[in-house]
């Protein structure tokens, strides 16, 4: 008897459009042939072929990367947006930091302890 596999999960299932790409994954390494084939053409003649090779790939790279880099579910673009958000945009951690009122109600001398502690007390013999 045939046997098939169904995932679990089927939301990591993506539909497919044309070579066993996703739509996504086509304008991607659409987006990178149009920015290095052309490069490539142009730069052959200035840098000589593995210059203009390497420059290609350089320029390509990013398109591959948006293309196909996925992590928990999310694409590149907003794993980096989420980092920007939480290391620059958004304030850090904030200690949490608590004043215990009812140890001031337990222990009245200590708060006064406390207050005469932060002030300076003028010179007795310094005029003002």
């Amino acid at each position: 008897m045939a046997y098939v596999n169904v995932p679990n999960d089927l939301s990591k299932i993506k539909s497919k459009l044309a070579f066993n790409l996703t739509k996504r994954q086509l304008i991607c390494f659409g987006v990178a042939a149009v920015i290095g084939i052309p490069t490539y053409l142009f730069a052959r003649s200035a840098i000589g072929n593995t210059g203009a090779m390497f420059l290609m790939i350089a320029l390509m790279l990013p398109c591959f990367f948006f293309a196909m880099y996925e992590r928990d579910g999310l694409p590149f673009e907003k794993v980096l947006r989420n980092i920007v958000r939480s290391r620059f945009l958004w304030p850090g951690t904030r200690p949490y930091k608590t004043e215990n009122f009812y140890a001031y109600l337990s222990n009245p001398k200590k708060e006064v302890q406390q207050i005469g502690t932060n002030k300076k007390a003028p010179h007795p013999g310094k005029k003002r």
